[in-house]
C-alpha cells in the first residue's frame, strides 16, 4: 500500500495512523538529541583512547551542534519544497551512516568529522518531524498535546543519554554510544516508508545561498572564539569578532530586503516566537553547561566509572519523564505560563545550590542537588516548542520550530563551549581548583534562569499574544 492512501495529513487521519506518525517523529527527535548527550559520559574515555585535548573534546560535541544550529532552518526550506517525508528518510540514512563513521574513527579528528556529517542527517529530523507532526494533528487541542510529547522527547533524551551512555561505556566501550544509533535508524526508516506520509507547503520557498552563508558564518565566528581563545593571537580573535559582527548586520541588512529570505525576520515580530528561541537557546545553554561540567566533576574529580556516573544523573531522566507529561498538559490546558516559570526558578535556584558543591560532598546530597536541574528540563521543552507555533499559520509551522530547534542547538553549542573554557584550564589542577573555578558555571545557570522567568513574563501576557497574531497576518494565503 502507497504511504500516501494510508495516511494523509489532517482531518481524514485516523487516530491510530497519527499516533503512528508521532511515535516515528520522536524516534528521531530522541536519537538526534541523545547523541549531544550520551557522548558526555563517553568524553573521559575519548579522551584516553585518542589522546585528545580539552579543546578536542568540546569539538566532539560543538561539532555536532553547531552544524545543527547553523542548518535546521535550511533543512526546514528543503522539506518544505521537496517533501518532509522524502527529506526526513535522507536525513535518517545519513545521520545512521554518520553514526556508522563516527564508532569507526581511528582518531580524535576523524570522530569530530563524523560528527559534522552526523550532524547533516540530523538537521534533516527535528524540524522537519515537527512540521510532519503539525500538518498530521489538526485538531488544536490534539495539536497542543502531540507538540507537548514531542517537545518532551527532547528533555527526556537529554536527560536519559548520560544514563545509557554510562552504561554502554561501561559494557561496550565509548564507540558503543554511537554504533547503538544504526538500528535505531533502520528501524525507523522501515517505519517511516510504510507510515509517514508525504506533504509539502502550499508555496516552496526559494532558497537562499547567502542568508545561509552568513547564518553558518556568524556562529561559527563565535563559537570558535569560545573554545581557542586560550590558544588564540589578540589579533586572530579580533579578526573573529568582527566577522561576526559583520555577518550579523550583514544577516539583518540582506534578510530584511530579500523577498523570500532564509530567515523569515517578520516572523520575530511575534514576541511569543521571539522569546521562545531565545528561552530555548537559555535553558540548552544552561544545560549542556551543567552536563559537561558534572560528567567531569563525577568521573575525573570523583572517581566514578562511566556507569556509577551515569546512575548519579539517574534521577534527573526520572524527573523528566515524569513531569515531561505534566508540563505538556498543564500546556494544553492552561497555556505555557505555569511551567515555563516552574523551569526557570528551578534553574536559578539549582545553580545557587551547586555554589556549594566540593569534591568531597556526599553523593546523595549531589544527587539531590541534581533533581532541581531534572524539575527544569522537565518542565522547560514542551511550553518553548508550543510558545514557538503558537499563533503560526501551519505552512509556517515548520520554520517556526527550525527556529526554535536553532536557538536550542546554539544554546547546546554556547553551553560546552563556554563551560570547557571555563573549567578546562582547572582539569589537571585537583579537585578543589576544579569545583571552585566551576563556580562561574554555577552562577551563570543562575543568571540564566533568571532570564527564563522574565521572557516567560513577557511572552505569555495578552499583549504578546495580539503581536503573534499580527506577525502570522503578515503571511495571508501560505
Amino acid at each position: 500500500m502507497e504511504p500516501s492512501t494510508l495516511l494523509t495529513p489532517g482531518p481524514d487521519a485516523t487516530r491510530r495512523a497519527r499516533l503512528l506518525v508521532l511515535t516515528i517523529c520522536c524516534a528521531s527527535i530522541i536519537v538526534v538529541v541523545m547523541d549531544i548527550s550520551i557522548v558526555n559520559v563517553a568524553l573521559p574515555d575519548v579522551r584516553r583512547d585518542l589522546g585528545a585535548s580539552p579543546s578536542g573534546l568540546q569539538w566532539t560535541i560543538d561539532g555536532y551542534t553547531l552544524v545543527l544550529a547553523a542548518f535546521l532552518v535550511l533543512a526546514g526550506s528543503m522539506a518544505d519544497r521537496f517533501g518532509r517525508r522524502r527529506v526526513f528518510l535522507i536525513g535518517l540514512t545519513i545521520f545512521g551512516l554518520g553514526s556508522l563513521c563516527c564508532g569507526l574513527a581511528p582518531g580524535i579528528g576523524w570522530l569530530v568529522a563524523a560528527r559534522v556529517a552526523q550532524a547533516v542527517g540530523g538537521t534533516m529530523l527535528t524540524p522537519v518531524a515537527m512540521a510532519i507532526v503539525v500538518n498530521t494533528f489538526t485538531d488544536p487541542a490534539e495539536r497542543a498535546r502531540a507538540i507537548g510529547v514531542f517537545g518532551s522527547m527532547s528533555g527526556l533524551a537529554l536527560a536519559l543519554g548520560p544514563v545509557l551512555g554510562g552504561v554502554l561505556v561501561d559494557t561496550l566501550g565509548w564507540r558503543s554510544v554511537f554504533f547503538v544509533n544504526v538500528p535505531i535508524v533502520i528501524a525507523a526508516i522501515v517505519a517511516a516508508l510504510r507510515f509517514v506520509p508525504e506533504s509539502r507547503a502550499a508555496r516552496a520557498r526559494r532558497f537562499d545561498p547567502v542568508g545561509q552563508l552568513l547564518v553558518a558564518l556568524l556562529l561559527s565566528c563565535v563559537v570558535y572564539v569560545v573554545i581557542e581563545a586560550r590558544v588564540l593571537s589578540w589579533s586572530l580573535i579580533l579578526t573573529l569578532v568582527a566577522a561576526a559582527v559583520l555577518s550579523l548586520v550583514g544577516i539583518v541588512r540582506y534578510e530584511s530586503r530579500r523577498r523570500e529570505p532564509l530567515l523569515e525576520l517578520r516572523l520575530f515580530r511575534s514576541v511569543p516566537l521571539a522569546s521562545a528561541i531565545v528561552m530555548a537557546l537559555f535553558a540548552l545553554c544552561g544545560f549542556q553547561a551543567f552536563l559537561f561540567v558534572t560528567t567531569l566533576y563525577l568521573q575525573d574529580v570523583r572517581g566514578l566509572s562511566p556507569m556509577a556516573a551515569g546512575l548519579c544523573l539517574l534521577p534527573i531522566g526520572g524527573l523528566v519523564l515524569l513531569l515531561s507529561i505534566v508540563s505538556g498538559r498543564l500546556v494544553a490546558a492552561h497555556g505555557p505560563r505555569r511551567p515555563l516559570l516552574v523551569a526557570g526558578g528551578a534553574l536559578a535556584v539549582g545553580g545557587a545550590v551547586l555554589l556549594w558543591l566540593t569534591p568531597d560532598t556526599a553523593l546523595p546530597l549531589v544527587m539531590g542537588m541534581y533533581l532541581l536541574v531534572g524539575v527544569f528540563l522537565g518542565m522547560v521543552n514542551p511550553p518553548i516548542t508550543n510558545t514557538a507555533v503558537s499563533g503560526m499559520p501551519r505552512s509556517m509551522a515548520g520554520l517556526a520550530g527550525a527556529l526554535a530547534s536553532s536557538g536550542r542547538q546554539t544554546g547546546t553549542t554556547l553551553g560546552v563551549a563556554i563551560a570547557g573554557a571555563i573549567v578546562g584550564p582547572a582539569l589537571g589542577r585537583g579537585g578543589v581548583a576544579f569545583t571552585t573555578t566551576a563556580h562561574s558555571v554555577w552562577w551563570m545557570l543562575l543568571g540564566l534562569g533568571l532570564g527564563l522567568v522574565l521572557l516567560t513574563l513577557v511572552s505569555t501576557g495578552a499583549l504578546a499574544e495580539r503581536t503573534a497574531q499580527r506577525a502570522a497576518a503578515l503571511f495571508p494565503g501560505i
